[in-house]
């Protein structure tokens, strides 16, 4: 069985950040959507990572990425009346659809996520 890692998960684990050794238990066996990888790359460049080749060597850890499908996409967009005082980011709310949709875990920085009562089992790192 996978688990989904949200942006912030991974941010730990690359940062070495406190979290960070919780995703390195599960990275072998992890996924990530595409929205959320393009935070994880945002947010390293913003900071001077150098991201060419992250992706691979990411990949030869076993962290698959998954495109965000057109029903992810929707149970996204209707997250958004739901989790509107939570303050969700679409990032957010892609990598809940991804863990409702395939039935797992998803992994994440963010201990609101805990409150959240969306059928979604959640782990906090830290």
């Amino acid at each position: 069985m996978s688990v989904v890692l949200d942006a912030s998960a991974l941010l730990a684990y690359l940062q070495d950040e406190p979290g960070g050794e919780r995703v390195r238990e599960v990275i072998a066996h992890s996924v990530m959507s595409t929205v959320n990888w393009a935070e994880v790359i945002g947010k390293a460049r913003d900071d001077g990572v150098d991201t060419q080749g992250l992706v691979d060597d990411l990949a030869s850890l076993g962290l698959e990425l998954e495109p965000l499908s057109a029903s992810q996409a929707d149970f996204a967009g209707r997250l958004k009346e739901t989790t509107r005082r939570q303050g969700l980011s679409l990032g957010d709310r892609a990598c809940l659809a991804l863990g409702s949709e395939r039935g797992e875990v998803v992994y994440t920085a963010d201990r609101a996520w805990l409150q959240l009562e969306l059928g979604v089992e959640v782990k906090a790192i830290r």
